[in-house]
Parts: structure tokens; C-alpha cells; sequence
């Protein structure tokens, strides 16, 4: 190789390195206050990964350079081009992975948002939680972005250029702020988190594989379950979390012109928008017997009659609703190797959060206020959703009310993190009173 390609091509490698210089973790170049952090475990999380991956890209490069002036010099420009156009490649991937956790972490400098998010990890901590311990718990980052739809990077998997994404981010709707349904999305992407933990759809898939076996009018509805069964666990788990609050969050997010709602998909993950509220309803009716599931579901029969179908969806449609609620028993019943011989139904403890005791809550926190400050954030939502149901609660008072607990979870979780627990556990503003309509 000329002396000439030796020094392009060091050269080049040397800019890498100086620009690699340039990414400083995040704890030095954003500002925002305490109360907007991320939680101590995500923050060193995020910064040894990245941290990681700029040392090996730092060692690479210099070997590199060592290489072009040592055995790379009887080596031919093209190799040698190749194995910096590695490097550069790396380079680029450890940018892309510094964008994904900036993306999340930038909006916590906005007034408010910052803290709402702060809250919102709180909440999909909590939601994600089971009494058990079945699992390890990952760090948890909220950040907004356009859209009506949520979506999850979950913990554990591969990133962009390599290395396992340390924390989960969830990406949730900007025009979901503030209200109870924002945590209709917020668990359901929480329960893919959950699922991958507890391999959930993999160990369902066999069950649903077998009940394809026998030739029949359900075998159509059973492949379908199975193609939809990783966006089924999620509902699932966000109806077991927040009760009728998924359900109708649900419905703000899949009211889409009629042809979307009745749209069937063999290759879309997600369940065709009409069957996913009706299933949300059955699972809902399953967990927590109440007329109010029945009512949804015909309300929602009602926005979208199947009455002008053409005959094939309506068919398919027919077999659904008659094998749907076979498949919500599968689900409840399910007892997958991680938990230890408990349902899923008892591991997410469902029986506490029936909407009797819901609405007694409810009741209990217009005398008591500050009682709400003190119970976990994802039976606040819970609690709330089922008082929106019972028309119990306005929305503007329920998005009031939700910011302060967001503020509020988001500065408990800050002064926990420097050991001033016993502050954290009342609210640092008068609680809104309830009795208002």
C-alpha cells in the first residue's frame, strides 16, 4: 500500500476518533430538574452501554491505525479500504444507538413533560411488577412522539450495531396526554415487556398450534389467534392491570373511518380494530364480572355494525366471536414455566382489582384525598378509569388530577433516589378534591 493511502486512511480513522470524543454522556449535556430524571437505574444503565461501546469503537479504531502503519502497509488500498469501511459502520451504529436513548431522554428538559415522563416510568415500573418476583425487573424510559399509536423497544433485546438494549423505552402518544387513557397504551407496551420476561407467546403458541389440528369452521378464527397471540398477551395484561381504563382507551385509539375498523390482516400482528375492542370486552368479562363489559360491546357494536359486510369477513368475524372465549380461558388459565405453577390470571392478581373495589376506592379518596398519594400508580389508573366508567369523574378533572399524581410519583421517585423517603409519601401541593363533577 502507497505512503499516501496510509496517511488518507489513518487520517480518516484519526477523525473518527475525534468525533467519537464529541459523544459525552448524557448526565453532562442535558439539563433538566431532579424531579425529570431518569431513574438511577436506567440513567447508569443507559450510560454503561454506551460508555461500552465507545471504548471497544475507541480500541478498534486505534488497532486500526496501528495496523495501517505495521502489517497493514503490504496489504492492498482495497482491503484496507474495507476494513475502515467496518469501522465507519460501527461508528454510525454507536451514533444511532446514542439517538435512541436521546430521543427519550431530551424531552425531560421540557417544562412539565419532562416531569409528566418521569411519572410515566414510575407507572410502567409499577405496571410491570408482579407479587411474585417471577422476573428481574428492567429500568423503564417514557418519551412522546406524533401519532396515536405506542411501541416498545423492550429490554434485553438487540440493538442497532449490537449489544442488548439495557432499559425499555417506550414510545407513547403525544395527544394522550393527560388522561386515563394514556395508560391503556402505556400497559399494553408494558405487556410486551412482560411477555418476552415470562416467554408468554411462545409457550401459547403450541396451545394454539393444537387447536388448529382438527379441520373445522374455527380453524381459520385459531390461526388467526395465533398470528395476533403477542398483541392479544398485551391487551390482556393491560386489562388485568387497569381494568375498563384499557378497554376505553382502546377504543380512542382504534376509532378509525369504518374500513380500518373491519380491515383483516393474516400478515398485521395486531388484531383486526373491530374484534381487538370486543376481545378487550371478553377478557375484561373474564377477569372482572360486571355488566359494564356488555355494555361497551354493544356500544361499540352500535359506532360499527357488522351489518353490510361482505360475506367472507363476516364469516371470519362470526368464528372469532365464537371461539373468543375459548381463547380468553387459554390466556387466564395459561401457566407458563415462569411462573411457577400459578395462572396468569392469579400471578396478575386480579382479584384485587375488581370494579367493586375500585369504585369503593374511588369513594374513599373523596373523603381522603391524599389516600390516592399513597397507593400504587397502576391502581390509581385503574381506580380512575372505573370512575370515568361510572361517570364518576369529568375529563377535565381527570386530567387535572392525573398531572398532579404524575408530579407527584415523579418527585417521590427523585427524593427516594436521595434517601428522603419519608417526604415522599405526601404530595408536595393540596390534593384535588374529588367532588367535583
Amino acid at each position: 500500500m502507497s505512503p499516501f493511502s496510509t496517511w488518507m486512511l489513518s487520517q480518516e480513522a484519526r477523525a473518527l476518533l475525534s468525533r467519537l470524543a464529541r459523544v459525552k454522556p448524557f448526565a453532562l449535556i442535558e439539563s433538566m430538574v431532579p424531579a425529570a430524571s431518569l431513574v438511577p437505574a436506567a440513567q447508569v444503565a443507559i450510560e454503561r452501554h454506551l460508555a461500552a461501546g465507545r471504548r471497544d469503537l475507541e480500541r478498534a479504531v486505534n488497532g486500526f491505525v496501528v495496523w495501517l502503519h505495521g502489517p497493514g502497509r503490504a496489504a492492498s488500498e482495497a482491503h484496507a479500504q474495507r476494513r475502515f469501511t467496518m469501522l465507519r459502520l460501527r461508528f454510525n451504529a454507536a451514533l444511532t444507538q446514542f439517538d435512541l436513548f436521546s430521543d427519550a431522554i431530551t424531552q425531560r428538559s421540557e417544562s412539565q413533560t419532562g416531569v409528566w415522563l418521569s411519572g410515566l416510568d414510575h407507572v410502567a415500573h409499577d405496571a410491570l411488577v408482579l407479587p411474585g418476583r417471577y422476573y428481574a425487573v428492567p429500568p423503564v424510559v417514557c418519551y412522546l412522539d406524533r401519532g396515536a399509536g405506542a411501541a416498545i423497544r423492550r429490554a434485553r433485546t438487540r440493538l442497532p450495531g449490537g449489544g442488548d438494549n439495557p432499559v425499555a423505552v417506550i414510545r407513547m402518544p403525544r395527544e394522550r396526554m393527560v388522561g386515563s387513557g394514556i395508560a391503556s397504551s402505556l400497559v399494553h407496551e408494558v405487556g410486551h415487556q412482560a411477555a418476552s420476561l415470562l416467554d408468554l407467546v411462545l409457550s401459547l403458541r403450541p396451545v394454539l398450534q393444537a387447536m388448529q389440528a382438527v379441520d373445522g369452521p374455527d380453524r381459520i378464527a385459531w390461526q388467526l389467534w395465533e398470528r395476533w397471540i403477542s398483541e392479544i398477551v398485551a391487551d390482556f395484561w393491560a386489562v388485568a392491570r387497569v381494568g375498563v381504563a384499557s378497554t376505553l382507551g382502546l377504543i380512542a385509539v382504534v376509532s378509525l373511518p369504518r374500513a380500518f375498523v373491519f380491515r383483516v390482516d393474516g400478515e398485521d400482528p395486531h388484531p383486526s380494530p373491530w374484534i381487538r375492542v370486543i376481545l378487550s370486552c371478553a377478557m375484561g368479562r373474564a377477569l372482572f364480572p360486571h355488566p359494564q363489559w356488555d355494555r361497551i360491546a354493544d356500544l361499540w357494536q352500535r359506532f360499527y355494525p357488522l351489518a353490510g359486510l361482505d360475506a367472507q369477513r363476516g364469516s371470519i368475524f362470526d368464528r372469532l366471536q365464537a371461539t373468543m372465549g375459548a381463547l380468553v380461558g387459554l390466556i387466564a388459565e395459561h401457566r407458563p414455566r415462569a411462573l411457577r405453577g400459578a395462572t396468569l390470571a392469579e400471578a396478575l392478581t386480579v382479584r384485587d382489582r375488581q370494579p367493586a373495589r375500585l369504585a369503593e376506592l374511588f369513594r374513599q379518596w373523596e373523603l381522603e384525598p391524599v389516600a390516592m398519594y399513597r397507593t400504587a400508580p397502576s391502581l390509581v389508573f385503574a381506580v380512575i378509569g372505573q370512575a370515568r366508567m361510572d361517570q364518576r369523574i369529568s375529563p377535565e378533572d381527570e386530567s387535572q388530577l392525573l398531572g398532579q399524581l404524575l408530579t407527584h410519583w415523579a418527585l417521590a421517585g427523585s427524593l427516594q433516589a436521595t434517601a428522603q423517603c419519608a417526604v415522599a409519601r405526601e404530595p408536595a401541593f393540596r390534593p384535588l378534591s374529588l367532588s367535583r363533577r
